[in-house]
């Protein structure tokens, strides 16, 4: 985890829910209002309807003057402009000043801090890495240091959360924070005055060679660095023999709209139409490629999943609507909505629906929804699986009229997503309810950073990870050790569970061993070994 999100408190939202519910009733949008004065009407007159916007302001006074407890004038504000944006569609949203910061972090491409990927473990701050190019690395803080103090206060043994840990060593760059550091074989603290500085966000996950002419180029998020990222990852792989390209867009949420155009480009020839967008008060707008590409040659399969989403599924769609390529998978989430973002003096922001996707054929990418139906909305991906989706490619039934070609006559298919060329259901043969414990728990990733930092010598002399995945082995020692650990963290021993799922948990904890020397692109490359559909992928460019 870096030290960079927080989480939402929805407790005030909850309990506001009746009064916000009337608001939504006999008010509409009303964008950038200020509240300012005093109720002044009488309560009859109250829901004077002479002006809305002045409906909406007198309302949220009377509350905050009448209402049985004391409320935040602006935090009602807040939470009452996010149910109503929150109302029109799945994908509008307000963002109070409060959290847009760190809203959009995540897709502007850094943040920050002091630079550290941390895990909280046995109640103490936990060092996975110092962040390339941060100030932590710097100064030499390295993987398995334990931070102890932050500016003589003690942060050990205390119950620190995350969003705890965050707010002590997150701050304006130029700040400096004092940090006590304990060190595996050193006695005593060492300490650093960190001075905190710009960090890096990386949305490329990893980028490996997976066969001997094949690279994965995983990509997280479509962020404001993503396709300088790419261009980078691809070089790198290019030189080490990449022939063919596998675009990882699995559980990619999605992102900046221009970079995903950004990044069809490389792989498709000029002119070729990429995506278009169209909403009532927006006219039909053409994306295209230019002449530009390093990429165009190149055999390239595009791997997706119910969780890609949005930008991810403008890559997937423009590539196979141009016979570009190769959609391996499951179908993807549906997000085919265009918002655009406009901030409001205080701080705070709207994020407003103004437009939908469409591919090259004229697909509409978004997902059926209904007003008010959120819950539904966010829970389809269960829905789906209920339905078989997730397993049986033939439980989806396409209409007709969801029927489209591409130029050279295959068949693609309308009504929401993305639909793979190939599709590769969910793989339940290794899966267990000990195996989901395992994960819930953390305790295959607890482990490994464990172990990791007891075996740091043996893990180094490997020198790299192409050599740790071909001579390491989780033999039944270490796979004990892992089980006993888990006896003691009281997850529940099943035999039988543990059998089925013996080979994937000795794959999985071999990645996260090799996450913690050698980072994502070691993680993501060993658990390729276990992946269907990597090696679907794999198959079908060969």
């Amino acid at each position: 985890m870096n030290d960079e999100q927080n989480q939402p408190n929805n407790n005030f939202s909850k309990a506001l829910q009746p009064l916000l519910f009337s608001i939504m009733l006999v008010v509409g949008i009303v964008i950038g209002i200020k509240i300012s004065g005093s109720f002044g009407s009488q309560q009859k007159n109250m829901f004077s309807t002479d002006n809305q916007s002045g409906k909406v302001n007198e309302f949220l006074n009377y509350v905050q003057m009448n209402y049985v407890d004391t409320i935040s004038k602006n935090r009602l504000l807040d939470e009452t402009m996010s149910a109503l944006v929150q109302n029109l569609d799945p994908h509008s949203a307000y963002i109070p000043a409060s959290e847009l910061a760190m809203t959009n972090e995540s897709l502007e491409g850094n943040f920050e801090g002091i630079g550290i990927e941390f895990n909280i473990l046995n109640d103490t701050i936990f060092v996975v890495a110092a962040l390339t190019g941060g100030p932590s690395e710097a100064l030499g803080i390295k993987a398995g240091d334990r931070i102890i103090k932050v500016e003589n206060k003690t942060v050990a043994g205390v119950k620190i959360t995350n969003k705890e840990v965050f707010k002590l060593l997150r701050g304006e760059g130029g700040t400096k924070v004092k940090v006590g550091i304990g060190r595996r074989g050193v006695t005593d603290l060492l300490w650093f005055s960190i001075t905190r500085g710009k960090i890096p966000v990386n949305s490329i996950d990893a980028a490996f060679m997976v066969t001997s002419n094949a690279g994965v180029i995983k990509i997280g998020r479509f962020a404001q660095n993503t396709y300088d990222e790419y261009l980078e990852a691809y070089q790198k792989l290019k030189s080490q023999g990449m022939q063919h390209i596998i675009l990882d867009l699995r559980g990619n949420p999605g992102g900046f709209l221009n970079i995903a155009t950004k990044l069809c480009d490389e792989f498709l020839d000029d002119k070729k139409l990429i995506v278009y967008t169209e909403g009532r008060a927006r006219p039909r707008e053409n994306f295209y490629a230019t002449s530009k590409g390093f990429s165009e040659k190149n055999k390239i399969a595009i791997l997706i999943d119910e969780g890609s989403a949005s930008a991810s599924e403008i890559v997937a769609g423009a590539l196979q609507d141009n016979d570009r390529g190769i959609i391996i998978g499951r179908r993807s989430f549906g997000k085919g909505l265009v918002q655009e973002q406009t901030d409001f003096s205080d701080g705070s922001a709207i994020r407003l629906t103004i437009a939908r996707y469409y591919t090259p054929t004229g697909r509409c990418i978004q997902k059926p929804y209904t007003l008010g139906q959120q819950e539904d909305y966010a829970l389809e991906e269960v829905h789906r699986y209920k339905a078989g989706e997730l397993t049986s490619k033939d439980s989806i039934k396409f209409a007709d009229s969801l029927k489209f070609k591409t130029p050279k006559g295959k068949v693609v298919y309308g009504g929401g997503g993305i639909m793979p060329d190939i599709f590769i259901p969910i793989d339940t043969s290794k899966s267990s309810n000990y195996l989901t414990q395992l994960f819930i728990a953390g305790i295959i990733n607890q482990f490994a950073v464990n172990y990791s930092d007891k075996n740091r010598s043996m893990l180094a002399a490997f020198s790299n990870y192409e050599r740790y995945e071909k001579e390491f082995n989780v033999d039944d020692r270490l796979f004990n050790e892992l089980l006993h650990f888990a006896d003691q963290e009281k997850i529940k021993r099943n035999e039988k569970d543990i059998q089925k799922s013996a080979k994937t948990i000795k794959n999985q904890l071999k990645a996260y061993i090799a996450r913690c020397t050698w980072r994502s692109d070691a993680f993501y490359k060993i658990l390729s070994n276990e992946d269907k559909v990597m090696q679907e992928a794999i198959k079908a460019l060969q």
